[in-house]
């Protein structure tokens, strides 16, 4: 099911560049081979959602919780689909009855079982996102995802079988390993897509992760349908499926080539870096990538090791990685996930008897806007569509927050809340969605740029754990004003942006870096533009 998917994806992911000759059939099977990993990321994000009652049923059935104290167990589990680092989407309870009289556990001892269920899949992201770029410096780009999908393979199998044994623990194992497994992936697919894209499509092709994770999402929600997959009898398999990519990609990379600056300007191997080339871009004339790539390993080779620390107190990169990180900050702060936690309660209260299905509604919104975002961000550029789409998300906000306040007054004003839903969604995945993925690798050149991706990676894991942990305390305090906090948020972002974040469409990485000279001379002194120098001279490509 998953690889059928996987094979529309590849119709899907590549069509917004066709038109440039720039693209060959390498290229386009190399991209889709490499977010295979990113579908799985997706995947792992939303498939703990659907199944989520029977999982806890099962549960109760397995350590012997009485039925009718549920209380505690379901005002926790709505919460902890809050703590998945993307999408969170609702699952429908599904009551069935287990008729077990066994001895009797606590429902906090469920409660935390489910709680670790959720939970150990971020906390194994942001231990891994920090190795994702050693990994892949050490390794190389496609061993190092090779490597990356035993991870996922064995969280997948622990998962598939885990209703054969202690169910609770092997989830729980098997979610932190899956975790593990997205950490890497989540810095390892941006760095290597970015370095076999051409610097004229590097941003439609860096924003195929992102639209990659919103497919898989969307994929995990349909087969977790209770008629489908999500029920008592193959929850176990939805679990496990996600073994089916992790094999199909292992397969396909053994066919694609390595990243060329990764031959070149890491390993001095100017032969297989030409090869690489040559498949990807079709053509034996490859000199101006080549001359390319050599400015920037001269560059690299005059340049210490960056370590994460020197990102911070280096000038010289100091302003990039804040600016890369208050872009995934501004990503997941921008109270996405409470859109997801609410969307459910206000399709019910609109009258939809199946609010399962405009979840999932959502999740196919979520996913034709990113596709759209592949066609724009070209053309319209990072920088504005990041814009747009963050001006407009305050925009919504600020009606979500009307709409919840008036509910209980105004029952029309359920349907301005749900189409707020819809318009902030899609305003998301226009901009604040996939960019900041890759433009982390576009504001960097290849000495820092691995430890700035983990940087990164961690950030947006981390901040999804902040918001997965907080959110509801947040929502209980505010109450149906909540989103007018996450609107001032958005709006702070968005000033960010327009003045301190420049414009990467189509710019080498020594043109980037004099946008960042030109920021840094209007708000710091002539001392601090003069030391900013040496980030032109790190950053040449």
């Amino acid at each position: 099911m998953v690889t059928g998917n996987g094979n529309w994806n590849c119709l899907v992911f590549p069509s917004p560049v066709f038109h440039s000759p720039q693209v060959t059939r390498t290229l386009v099977f190399t991209v889709f081979t490499a977010v295979l990993g990113s579908f799985q990321f997706g995947y792992d994000i939303g498939v703990i959602n659907a199944p989520q009652q029977v999982i806890i049923t099962h549960y109760r059935h397995v350590l012997g919780v009485p039925l009718d104290d549920r209380k505690a167990i379901n005002s926790y589990a709505i919460n902890g689909t809050e703590e998945l680092p993307a999408s969170p989407f609702l699952g429908v309870p599904t009551p069935t009855p287990w008729a077990e009289e066994e001895p009797v556990a606590s429902a906090s001892l469920i409660t935390m079982f489910w709680s670790l269920s959720v939970s150990s899949f971020p906390v194994g992201g942001m231990i891994a996102s920090f190795f994702g770029g050693l990994l892949g410096d050490q390794l190389g780009r496609i061993k190092a995802m090779l490597v990356a999908n035993i991870l996922s393979l064995a969280g997948a199998l622990l998962m598939g079988f885990s209703k054969l044994g202690p169910s609770h623990i092997l989830i729980i194992s098997g979610r932190g390993i899956s975790g593990l497994y997205c950490g890497l992936i989540s810095g390892l697919v941006p760095m290597y897509i970015g370095e076999i894209a051409p610097t004229t499509l590097r941003g439609a092709i860096g924003a195929l992760h992102q639209l990659a994770i919103v497919t898989g999402i969307l994929i995990s929600q349909i087969v977790g349908l209770d008629f489908i997959l999500g029920n008592h009898e193959l929850w176990h398999i939805l679990l496990g499926l996600s073994a089916v990519p992790a094999v199909f990609q292992s397969l396909l990379l053994f066919f694609c080539p390595e990243s060329p600056r990764y031959l070149y300007i890491k390993l001095d191997e100017e032969a297989k870096a030409k090869k690489s080339l040559k498949r990807l871009r079709g053509s034996d004339d490859v000199t101006n990538d080549i001359t390319e790539m050599r400015k920037e390993r001269e560059e690299a080779s005059s340049e210490k090791r960056v370590s994460i620390v020197q990102l911070f107190t280096n000038s010289s990169y100091r302003q990039p990685i804040l600016v890369a990180l208050m872009l995934h900050m501004a990503q997941q702060f921008s109270g996405i996930n409470g859109i997801f936690y609410y969307s459910t309660s206000i399709f019910q209260t609109a009258g939809i008897s199946q609010p399962i299905y405009a979840t999932i509604g959502v999740g196919a919104v979520n996913t034709v806007f990113t596709a759209l975002s592949v066609f724009l961000v070209e053309k319209a550029g990072r920088r504005s569509l990041f814009l747009i789409g963050m001006s407009g998300m305050f925009v919504c906000a600020i009606f979500m927050s009307v709409g919840l306040v008036l509910l209980n007054k105004l029952a029309w004003m359920s349907y301005v809340s749900m189409i707020a839903i819809f318009l902030f969604v899609s305003f998301f995945e226009i901009g604040p969605g996939p960019i900041p993925w890759f433009m982390v690798a576009e504001f960097f050149s290849q000495g820092p740029r691995p430890a700035a991706l983990a940087m990164a990676a961690f950030s947006n894991w981390t901040c999804n754990f902040i918001i997965a942990l907080c959110f509801q305390y947040i929502a209980d305090f505010c109450g149906p004003y909540v989103f007018f906090l996450f609107a001032g948020v958005v709006l702070a972002f968005t000033l960010f942006t327009f003045f301190k974040v420049p414009e990467t469409k189509g710019k080498s990485f020594e043109e980037i870096a004099a946008e960042f000279r030109k920021k840094s001379a209007s708000t710091k002194a002539p001392k601090a533009a003069v030391e900013m120098e040496f980030l032109g001279a790190t950053e040449t490509v």
